[in-house]
């Protein structure tokens, strides 16, 4: 989940955001439409903390238009706000992650490429219930973001 572009989104500082909790295995619920996931499925994100303190992030999904898994690295630094996140998939060239929304079990979340182009409503399961949905949308909705635009990737 990569992101870079316009439209800035005013992202809200977490103060309480514990990147510890944030590591693991996130399943993509949701997301705008960008071309590093173009016809993706199945879509997962694991982070894990690395020696270095850095995030390693491994993003992977299924392209049932091409019949195969496409796997993206990348390493994530955190910022001075703790909930903002520079990921680095190519090397020098970061782009914004900035968690908007993360409930207080961190069952679900929610993602901001930083602007109105990039973002991505996350489960700790493929099938998160009706009332998660509500309030990943609710959240995306107080930013700006245009939630009837999203892709809703198979995750089965």
């Amino acid at each position: 989940m990569f992101c870079c572009g316009r439209s800035k989104v005013k992202v809200p500082e977490l103060p309480d955001f514990n990147a510890s909790r944030y590591l693991g295995q996130w399943y993509e619920i949701a997301r705008l439409d960008h071309p590093f996931e173009r016809n993706m499925q199945r879509v997962v994100a694991d982070y894990s903390l690395r020696h270095d303190g850095k995030i390693q992030v491994i993003n992977r999904g299924y392209r049932p238009d091409k019949n195969r898994w496409k796997e993206a690295k990348a390493v994530a630094i955190q910022t001075s706000v703790k909930n903002f996140l520079k990921v680095y998939f190519i090397p020098f060239i970061g782009g914004s992650y900035r968690i908007a929304y993360v409930d207080p079990d961190y069952s679900i979340a929610v993602v901001s490429g930083g602007n109105l182009r990039y973002l991505w409503l996350l489960a700790r399961t493929a099938h998160p219930s009706a009332e998660q949905i509500d309030t990943m949308l609710a959240e995306a909705r107080k930013l700006g973001y245009d939630t009837h635009k999203l892709i809703y990737p198979e995750q089965e």
